[in-house]
């Protein structure tokens, strides 16, 4: 908001970037919440101006004394500082091209809903259960167009997230960042943004979005007009702030979450002291497995997903040191890397990740 004269804040929970298996029913919806953590950054004063002609350009309106009649100086364009966008379901994939059966809410109670879908039809014959929630995610009844993103969206997190949803235009696998890749392109198409900023925490995300916006030729916002922001932690632990956190038992969010950021530390570490990213990548595995070991004596399960280290660029695994020797016997220019990582505590899945050689602001 500092940055801008105007901001849009789009706030929408994207059924096509869940898989079936995945938490879409019960993610955190704090609209509320969030909307007054929002009215709280504008300043007072602001706000009170802006109500005031508010109030005004409604009585003008009430009284039909508008254009040529209205009152002079009470013709300003309303405007406001920050504007929240949190369009429904039916707004960003249509009725028209999905099947009424595919926008069950999933506030729903979804027994209740399934039992209405389920039982016996007036022929006699016994209709199938339909799980409400997959019907939610299922990208196959959505003839729309979907945002491709070959390549450069199918590693690392895109590894590990495929949905396995068969798109019914062209069969190819329907993927977390093709969902992604979708509903930014209907938000910034919405709201055609001079800037757009996104976290950190959801670095691939960030990356695989900036490259759309480069291979597309978009300037709404252009690809160098996409912000990464550093990711915002929890200022005693580390730990990365998340919607999931929501999820995690006190035990879990204020021992076990934490290690996460606590071994990419260390793999961190040992990428600028010079030695190999497999050595990062193995001093933060052991340190994640230890933590394991210890949270099971306590009754509580950490599972390793993975640890990575890849180019921000390419998106490239990088295994060896960061800078290689020259021919002199001294050490070229340092690569930029990402050090990624994801694992569960408990049922929660998290992700975290460190940058090296660069920082978050900064064009690539």
């Amino acid at each position: 908001m500092a940055q801008n004269r105007y901001t849009c804040l789009t706030l929408f929970i994207n059924p096509t970037q869940f898989a079936p298996h995945e938490d879409l029913a019960s993610y955190p919806r704090t609209l509320d919440r969030d909307v007054q953590i929002l009215e709280d950054l504008v300043d007072e004063g602001y706000k009170r101006q802006w109500q005031e002609r508010y109030a005004a350009a409604r009585a003008r309106l009430e009284t039909g004394t508008t254009g040529k009649d209205a009152r002079p100086g009470t013709g300003q364009p309303l405007d406001a500082p920050l504007v929240v966008f949190a369009p429904s379901r039916e707004t960003m994939y249509p009725l028209s091209t999905i099947p009424d059966e595919a926008f069950i809410d999933e506030m729903d109670d979804l027994a209740s809903v399934t039992s209405k879908q389920a039982g016996v039809t007036k022929d006699g014959e016994a209709q199938p259960e339909m799980d409400a929630t997959l019907m939610l995610q299922d990208t196959s009844k959505q003839r729309g167009a979907f945002v491709q993103v070959k390549g450069w969206g199918d590693v690392l997190e895109g590894e590990a997230r495929r949905t396995y949803i068969a798109l019914s235009f062209d069969n190819v696998s329907a993927q977390f960042f093709q969902g992604v890749a979708t509903v930014c392109t209907k938000l910034f198409n919405a709201v055609q943004p001079d800037h757009a900023y996104f976290g950190q925490k959801d670095i691939q995300q960030a990356l695989v979005l900036k490259r759309m916006l480069q291979d597309l030729l978009c300037d709404s916002p252009s690809a160098e007009n996409l912000h990464i922001i550093p990711t915002t932690r929890d200022t005693t632990t580390g730990l990365a702030l998340s919607s999931r956190n929501a999820y995690l038992t006190p035990l879990q969010r204020t021992q076990y979450a934490p290690a996460l950021f606590s071994a990419l530390g260390k793999a961190r570490e040992v990428l600028l002291s010079g030695r190999s990213a497999s050595e990062a990548i193995k001093v933060a595995t052991d340190e994640l497995m230890r933590v394991k070991k210890e949270a099971e004596r306590q009754g509580v399960t950490v599972t390793l997903d993975h640890v990575d280290i890849f180019e921000p660029g390419t998106f490239r695994r990088l295994r060896g040191p960061l800078s290689s020797p020259t021919s002199e016997g001294g050490r070229g220019e340092k690569r930029k890397a990402v050090v990624v990582g994801a694992m569960w505590v408990g049922k929660t899945r998290l992700i975290d990740n460190l940058l090296v050689g660069w920082e978050a602001g900064e064009e690539l």
